[in-house]
């Protein structure tokens, strides 16, 4: 179909490469040329196949380029490919205004229990899980099905059509959680998705804000949960100043110490979207929220609040 001519191409920079040595596709009548996740493609190393590529399309253009982030290569690119460009920066404040953000001290053996403690809150309706690999995404949705939970995993060793039925059935209300890493995940938008959970900590304060900016979309309230390590204190300095605020801390005692949560007493999780309006509000209409409790074993440090972080 691509040597019959088409008006749209979406590919990722390597097929699209084959396809130009095969001589399977002509660029040389683009118009407009859009780099999409441009960070992204750096941390992939597909950068300089982007500059093969712009070898074959005209010099006049209309090029837009795409990032949530701007690491010094990425501006390099810009300088080179553009010409007197416009920069468009969302704010990210005014993105989202509803998110609330908690993490747990806990160690690292504990992770699954408590995971599966606060999987069994009745207010948490749907989940996004974050894992920092592969093995761990599928390894975990595993367990989390065996232990009574409508869970799926997305990673990338799934074939593209097992990641679109994951992806599916999770929209749809099939899985109420679903166990993923950044890459797989990047990009999801999920309507009325109410809880993300990094069950292993981001790399970056940038990956943090990809995997919390998506829930709290729409005028809904969201709620990201963070698990933290004795390992994870300089992210987590770095994360809380972006935040702009002291995130609540909560420490979790060992589950040793911990009732577990009997799963035949949990309410079935709902698929319906929170409305913003759902959180207790005080007199002068601002909205409170204070992290859930697990079990009776917390100890806190510091006063929990809620705050806005966008995406």
């Amino acid at each position: 179909r691509l040597r019959e001519g088409v008006e749209i191409i979406v590919a990722c920079p390597g097929r699209l490469l084959d396809h130009l040595q095969d001589k399977a596709v002509d660029l040389s009548h683009v118009e407009v040329l859009i780099l999409d996740e441009a960070d992204h493609m750096f941390d992939k190393g597909f950068l300089p196949d982007i500059r093969r590529i712009l070898k074959h399309v005209p010099a006049k253009r209309q090029t837009l380029i795409f990032s949530a982030t701007m690491p010094g290569e990425v501006r390099h690119l810009v300088e080179d490919i553009l010409n007197n460009p416009v920069k468009v920066q969302i704010d990210y404040e005014r993105l989202i205004k509803s998110v609330s953000h908690s993490m747990y001290q806990v160690e690292q053996g504990d992770k699954a229990a408590l995971l599966q403690e606060l999987l069994g809150k009745p207010e948490l309706h749907n989940a996004l899980v974050f894992t920092r690999t592969k093995h761990k995404a599928r390894s975990l949705a595993l367990s989390l099905e065996k232990a009574g939970f409508k869970a799926a995993a997305l990673q990338g060793n799934m074939s593209q059509v097992k990641r679109q039925q994951a992806l599916e059935g999770f929209k749809q209300g099939t899985y109420n959680i679903l166990v993923a890493t950044d890459i797989a995940a990047r990009g999801i938008d999920v309507s009325g998705l109410s809880h993300v959970i990094n069950f292993d900590m981001p790399d970056t304060v940038e990956a943090y804000t990809h995997r919390t900016g998506r829930t709290g979309r729409a005028a809904c309230a969201g709620d990201a949960f963070t698990f933290m390590t004795s390992d994870d204190h300089r992210i987590v300095q770095q994360i809380r100043k972006a935040l702009g605020s002291e995130m609540p801390i909560e420490t979790i005692a060992s589950t040793s110490r911990r009732p577990q949560t009997d799963r035949s007493q949990v309410a079935r999780p709902q698929t319906a979207a929170r409305p913003k309006s759902a959180r207790p509000q005080t007199a002068t209409g601002r909205t409170e929220k204070t992290a859930p409790a697990v079990g009776k074993n917390i100890q806190r440090r510091g006063r929990a609040k809620s705050f806005d972080f966008g995406i």
